[in-house]
């Protein structure tokens, strides 16, 4: 019997469906299923969940903060690196800002103020400089409005007037090119000015790294640099009344992946429950 040529058509789909969906459907997830459940990929799978005395403390492959009620870092503890999001799992992502965002907002900072506001907080709080390029020493992004007539090339050479834009109080420097720098009015406009950052006489290498200052793009990185855990070395092992030797020691023992790929990394949450068990906090 011959079925007519719509009916033919309707059945060739339906079949078509009936195998996707067995195999994209049915097999395929439980064939992901079963490789998840392969010994030493089973934690993975599961979520890469750390325990410490009987409770679920995190994960390993999801930053998290260690503050006080206060949301002040507690020093006995080494810190993640910053988060967009707060830490929080059901936010996750990047700020969006990019590299030329150095100007503050009504309400909001710029990437670069909240670049030299981290940097002047996690040197103060580890005992090292937070001095950084293009950054005010009170912890504001350094940048200029500059008025006046424009050159050819699109630069101030007399400028007329210099606000320092991102500073409300007395300004990172006193003078510009012979002109006062005033600090900035609320609510003004200096979209007109010529946008100038200052580099100042900061180190190149600022003793704080880049990954203290900038959060990942899903702001829930749960590795830190080598770099950035050597300088809270110190002020964890004060904390807990050990000697830095001890702390350092600990984070020797994290590293690459596998032992040889990539970077060396820190992760955080097991750095401090490693920490916990060998130096309990006095």
């Amino acid at each position: 019997m011959r079925y007519p040529r719509w009916l033919r058509l309707h059945l060739a789909a339906l079949r078509a469906l009936l195998v996707l969906t067995a195999v994209l459907g049915v097999a395929y997830p439980l064939a992901v299923y079963a490789v998840g459940r392969l010994p030493g990929l089973h934690d993975q799978a599961g979520g890469s969940f750390v325990e410490l005395d009987g409770r679920t403390v995190g994960s390993a492959l999801i930053g998290q903060s260690f503050t006080g009620p206060d949301g002040k870092p507690l020093k006995r503890y080494f810190q993640s690196r910053p988060s967009s999001g707060g830490h929080d799992p059901m936010a996750s992502g990047a700020s969006n800002l990019g590299p030329e965002d150095v100007v503050d907002r009504p309400g909001r900072q710029s990437l670069l103020t909240q670049v030299c506001v981290r940097s002047k907080a996690i040197g103060e709080l580890n005992g090292v400089s937070g001095a950084r390029p293009f950054c005010t020493p009170g912890g504001a992004g350094a940048v200029l409005a500059v008025f006046g007539p424009r050159a050819a090339d699109g630069t101030v050479p007399r400028p007329t007037r210099v606000v320092s834009v991102n500073e409300s109080h007395t300004p990172f420097m006193a003078s510009y090119k012979g002109v006062r720098v005033e600090p900035a009015r609320p609510g003004e406009d200096y979209a007109k000015g010529l946008v100038v950052p200052v580099r100042g006489d900061a180190p190149a290498d600022p003793a704080v790294p880049p990954d203290a200052v900038t959060a990942s793009g899903s702001g829930l990185d749960p590795d830190i640099s080598p770099a950035y855990a050597a300088i809270q070395a110190g002020r964890v092992a004060q904390a807990r009344g050990v000697p830095p030797a001890q702390v350092e020691r600990l984070i020797k023992e994290q590293g690459r992946a596998l032992g040889f790929m990539g970077e060396p990394t820190v992760n955080v949450l097991k750095l401090n429950i490693a920490l916990d068990r060998a130096y309990p906090a006095r």
